[in-house]
């Protein structure tokens, strides 16, 4: 089991405001190792190049989406954990990320004690 502050996390969305929140907040808990990318495209790279902890991705996003990223991670990644957050927090939006594989959900716009309570639920499996 690995501390909050040495995870290794990459951060997926396509606003570079909202990586910039998510990054801040993660830095603010003493994470170092974070990469980020602004698609799930860039985001299969980063995979294939360097293996994280945890995924902490958006739904919605050009081409492929979080959902289908979710996927994706958890086919071909299964030791990394994926937390999807979205502005879209309806009960089958929910259903459908955990469906994917998501060990997470959090809602747009995202608090950093709920960040911090999923990365210790992920860092705990």
């Amino acid at each position: 089991m690995k501390t909050i502050s040495e995870l290794s996390v990459v951060v997926v969305d396509d606003s570079d405001f909202y990586r910039g929140i998510i990054n801040g907040m993660l830095k603010e808990m003493g994470v170092t190792d974070i990469k980020e990318a602004d698609s799930a495209e860039a985001a299969l790279v980063v995979l294939g190049q360097f293996k994280p902890d945890i995924v902490i991705t958006d739904i919605v996003m050009p081409e492929i989406s979080g959902i289908e990223l979710t996927e994706k991670i958890s086919q071909n990644y299964p030791d990394i954990g994926v937390i999807v957050i979205s502005s879209l927090s309806q009960e089958h939006i929910v259903l459908e990320a955990i469906g994917a594989g998501a060990g997470d959900f959090i809602a747009k716009p995202i608090q950093k004690q709920q960040l911090l309570d999923s990365l210790e639920k992920l860092s705990n499996r």
